[in-house]
């Protein structure tokens, strides 16, 4: 005789299936009406075979963009006007709330340090790294060990330094790496490292260092490359070398690739959340705007100030992705 099943296990198990057989079903409408009109553009003629082709190219796509974006995008732009459960329109109280409650505050102040910092440091050091690794032999080998971290997630990436940064009180055996480095050196009695702040922001800067580093390299790497042999060669008759062929030749004719990498790089940071909420949860003066946007919404349930604080990110990364595509576009011009 076969044990009775749980209602609350039951009563799950129905749900859940009873949301798959929904989703099931629009995925099969979408594709439905996708059919529908590659087979009707198929057998247009005369005028109705530009419009239909353009519809067929293009309608899918609009329309999982504004399903997927825009009307999300404007809802959240609307509930940030509103009180925590969405009754009350308040005006601009919310934002008012971002940029005076100290919590808030100091999610900003530190979303900001993270920008102006790990962006630069992971660009730079990606530079370095395509300069130094091109003059080796095995290049590739070493580009692929550089580039690995870039293929881990942030939550995995966060899990490998937790280890790095774990500390035990005095007198227990250090597991972490780091204290056990600093303890080699002389420092008998190191800090907790995620503890301490504000060293604990850098050290979680650290993070993601690792981890676009190595994309930093291979684009750089890959653009160095493509620098026209007629330039180097001419440089070098007129006698550039060194740090002279750097600045006044390589760094010149990377610029546009070196600004993309740099505005790519920001804008992964400014989304920054896994790290933190992995990591720290937004805890010990780590906050960030990403972690406090989710934590204001899913933890303290006030949609209000979670989706004031996701269009405040929303328009940190606006900018950074149309100057990216303006400086794409100028450069397809110029080639």
């Amino acid at each position: 005789m076969s044990a009775p099943v749980h209602p609350f296990l039951a009563g799950t198990a129905s749900d859940a299936a009873s949301k798959l057989g929904q989703s099931g079903e629009a995925i099969l409408i979408f594709f439905g009406v996708g059919l529908i009109i590659f087979v009707a553009a198929g057998r247009a003629t005369g005028r109705l075979h530009r419009p239909m082709t353009i519809t067929v190219l293009l309608g899918p796509a609009l329309i999982l963009l504004a399903v997927g974006l825009v009307i999300p995008a404007i809802r959240t732009i609307y509930l940030s006007f509103y009180n925590d459960d969405s009754t009350a329109f308040i005006s601009g109280k919310n934002y008012t709330w971002a940029f005076t409650n100290h919590s808030a505050q100091q999610a900003l102040i530190n979303t900001l340090l993270w920008i102006l910092i790990a962006p630069i440091v992971a660009t730079v050091l990606g530079l370095l790294m395509a300069v130094l690794v091109d003059r080796l032999r095995w290049q590739s080998v070493y580009k692929s060990l550089i580039f690995m971290p870039m293929a881990i997630s942030f939550v995995g990436a966060s899990i490998i330094w937790k280890f790095v940064y774990d500390y035990r009180a005095p007198g227990r055996p250090q597991t972490g790496l780091l204290s056990e480095i600093v303890m080699k050196l002389g420092w008998h009695n190191p800090p907790d490292w995620i503890l301490t702040h504000p060293l604990n922001n850098f050290l979680l800067m650290v993070i993601m260092v690792w981890s676009q580093t190595g994309f930093a390299m291979v684009v750089l790497s890959a653009a160095i490359k493509a620098i026209p042999d007629d330039i180097i060669d001419a440089a070098k008759v007129d006698g550039a070398r060194g740090l002279a062929m750097a600045f006044r030749i390589t760094l010149p004719m990377i610029r546009n690739t070196l600004i993309v990498v740099l505005t790519t790089v920001m804008i992964i940071t400014l989304k920054l959340f896994d790290i933190i909420r992995t990591m720290t949860g937004g805890n010990f003066g780590t906050e960030v705007l990403a972690n406090d946007m989710y934590s204001q919404t899913f933890t303290n349930f006030d949609t209000g100030k979670g989706s004031a604080l996701a269009v405040i990110l929303f328009a940190g990364v606006l900018p950074l992705v149309g100057y990216n595509i303006v400086l794409l576009r100028r450069e397809r011009q110029i080639r």
